[in-house]
């Protein structure tokens, strides 16, 4: 299966970017409740490794960027990252348990409930402003800015690293062991 592509096109910014990232997440998780056996846990780690790297990039990139730019800055980010926390928490239990568990899908769904709302609440509150407070110039740098972030970012969650500078630290060293551990999960398939 291919991972659906992070990159929006070139002429995209990073509002575009991201929006279309949350289109895609809504994506997959249709493809997982309607998927079964391997291919749900195909879908699921697609959609587990998308999550993963977007929140990241936001956590690095875009929420620092909100926090300092925009008036009310520090409480929308502070209100995002509690939502991504939680989020996290729920998708690293996700990912310890079999697909096929009685628990998975009604966690699924709660998960799902929570990752659309908290979508919706950073387009209205965060992406909204910071569209109209940066040029489109610099609206293209920053996604080219979350693509890098993207391209380095942890494929699995880790609850408890919602920081700039926590990411930044822990980020490279989780991305590393989260890669292999993906290369060693796909050769035992």
């Amino acid at each position: 299966m291919s991972t659906p592509s992070a990159e929006a096109p070139p002429s995209g910014d990073v509002i575009h970017l991201l929006i279309q990232q949350h289109g895609q997440i809504r994506d997959l998780f249709l493809t997982v409740v309607a998927s079964a056996g391997p291919r749900r846990r195909e879908a699921f780690e697609e959609l587990m490794r998308l999550l993963a790297v977007h929140e990241t990039a936001e956590q690095e990139i875009v929420h620092p960027l909100a926090r300092r730019s925009l008036p009310g800055g520090e409480g929308i980010v502070e209100d995002r990252l509690a939502e991504e926390h939680e989020a996290e928490t729920m998708l690293a239990e996700l990912d310890g348990m079999d697909p096929d568990d009685a628990r998975f899908l009604p966690l699924l769904e709660e998960l799902r409930k929570n990752v659309l709302t908290h979508a919706r609440a950073e387009e209205r509150y965060e992406f909204v402003r910071l569209r109209a407070e940066f040029s489109d110039a610099q609206r293209k740098g920053l996604a080219a800015a979350v693509r890098a972030a993207q391209a380095v970012a942890p494929t699995h969650p880790h609850p408890g690293v919602e920081r700039p500078a926590e990411n930044l630290l822990a980020g490279p060293f989780l991305a590393l062991a989260d890669r292999v551990r993906d290369l060693i999960r796909k050769a035992m398939e």
